[in-house]
């Protein structure tokens, strides 16, 4: 791991000892610069779940990805300096509120003096880790959070503004490796059911709100929601506006 490589990466200047503020800033500045995207998948470069691959491709390829390799890298970057890391396996709830299978998404937990629940590879959610013992609500913008116990999972909810509250993923707390991974990672590479095969997506959060790509749909979120729309005419403009938005070169 080149620890310097990859804080230029996400063009990190705080603190780095291992603690809940480094640890608070490490997760927004990675949301805020390394975009969540499954253009891989749309250009057929396979997903390899190992340290050194995702290295290459996130950090000297300034290229982004999804929660295998978002989660799996930042994990290792947290290790190098020092956190206490435990990759988690979480079932992702769709629109009905029914959640997917095991392995569905890969989440983050850290323990420090307290434990907490870390995410850079969810899209739209938390920018700041929660703490997983908290009974309490976590605000955070507009967006109110909660970590819950539904049986043995923990279930992580969000209410946006005054909205009712939508579950986002469960999980439990029993350590994963990349392994555990690899046959979810493949069904959502190659599978037509998978909602990753269907469509080209890129977003990533700004100081405003967000930015995302969806196909050939440009939209900007600010923090309160609003929302504003724009159509692609082409697919020039399209790698105009990944390259120039999200920092991202797909090389043919």
């Amino acid at each position: 791991m080149d620890v310097q490589a990859y804080l230029q990466r996400i063009n990190y200047a705080g603190p780095l000892a291992p603690s809940a503020e480094t640890l608070r800033l490490l997760q927004l500045t990675h949301l805020r610069t390394v975009p969540f995207e499954n253009l891989s998948i749309h250009s057929g470069e396979p997903i390899v779940l190992k340290d050194e691959a995702l290295f290459d491709k996130i950090v000297n390829r300034r290229r982004g990805g999804f929660c295998y390799e978002l989660n799996g890298l930042f994990a290792a970057l947290l290790r190098a300096l020092g956190f206490d890391v435990t990759m988690l396996s979480a079932r992702v709830a769709n629109a009905e509120g029914v959640f997917g299978p095991e392995f569905d998404h890969m989440t983050l937990m850290v323990t420090l003096d307290n434990r907490w629940l870390v995410d850079v590879g969810f899209g739209d959610s938390f920018l700041e880790p929660l703490r997983l013992d908290e009974k309490t609500t976590q605000v955070q913008g507009n967006n109110s959070y909660q970590v819950v116990r539904e049986e043995e999972f923990l279930v992580l909810a969000r209410q946006s503004g005054d909205s009712a509250w939508e579950s986002q993923y469960r999980f439990t707390l029993k350590p994963c490796k990349f392994s555990d991974f690899a046959e979810m990672c493949s069904y959502h590479q190659t599978s037509p059911q998978s909602h990753f095969t269907r469509a080209r997506i890129c977003s990533r959060a700004t100081p405003a709100g967000r930015i995302s790509l969806s196909d050939l749909l440009f939209i900007t979120t600010t923090l309160d929601g609003r929302r504003q729309e724009r159509i692609l005419t082409n697919p020039e403009e399209y790698a105009t506006i990944l390259r120039d938005q999200f920092g991202v070169v797909m090389i043919a």
